[in-house]
């Protein structure tokens, strides 16, 4: 099963649209987290703004350890920011913190793709660990031809969490970069650098399921050789 197919067509395209979307990521954040905000708003300031107006004035915003470990936790009703993003002023700094806060409104206007993810949440934790015992299993006890197709339903399921990920990413963006204007957080003149952040961060949701299409379908490809 592991061939030179894998990894032309697998392995090697997902490693290099991993690697540049982690290198677009890297150079826009790197360039933005230079440039300060005219309102010099931190991004923890700028995420409470933008709660407090949508009157989400109860909900905590925190600082994580980590880079780029920002994120909205739904259980918890809380964001979460790294450390460079909570206090930074920076444009990159509110950009993501503006992004987080994005999540949250849609929490609270209970958007269609966001309650789908959460809901395929457990599921899909249970595929991923399950997925990996398996093709352990399959490979190890030379068993891969009965458990490909189970490989392929689990696989399946992470897949598609992973394509339900990338509108609710998108649509976070575009609420970030409409409550950021809108509040006057930022200028207008600061539009080009928080867009091409909030574009360099989503890239990666995009390249990682480029990969697990790719994987899908090596799989499914696989399965199918085998009973010809």
């Amino acid at each position: 099963m592991w061939n030179m197919n894998y990894l032309l067509f697998v392995m090697l395209p997902g490693l290099v649209i991993g690697i540049w979307a982690q290198a677009k990521l890297h150079f826009a954040f790197s360039k933005y987290s230079k440039v300060p905000v005219d309102s010099g708003l931190t991004g923890a300031q700028a995420a409470r703004r933008i709660l407090d107006n949508a009157g989400l004035t109860d909900m905590p915003v925190e600082e994580v350890e980590g880079k780029l470990s920002d994120h909205y936790d739904p259980t918890k009703r809380a964001l979460f920011l790294s450390t460079d993003n909570f206090h930074g002023s920076s444009i990159a700094a509110v950009g993501v913190a503006a992004h987080e806060a994005g999540h949250a409104l849609q929490h609270q206007s209970a958007y269609a793709m966001l309650n789908l993810r959460m809901a395929l949440v457990p599921i899909t934790q249970f595929s991923s660990t399950a997925y990996g015992i398996i093709l352990l299993l399959g490979f190890f006890l030379g068993m891969m031809k009965v458990m490909l197709p189970i490989v392929i339903v689990l696989f399946s399921i992470i897949t598609l969490f992973q394509l339900i990920t990338l509108p609710v990413e998108y649509d976070a963006s575009a609420r970030a970069k409409e409550q950021l204007f809108r509040l006057g957080l930022v200028r207008e003149t600061e539009r080009a650098g928080v867009s091409k952040v909030l574009h360099a961060a989503a890239l990666t949701y995009v390249a990682a399921l480029v990969s697990s299409v790719l994987t899908l379908l090596y799989y499914i490809s696989a399965a199918r050789n085998d009973r010809s």
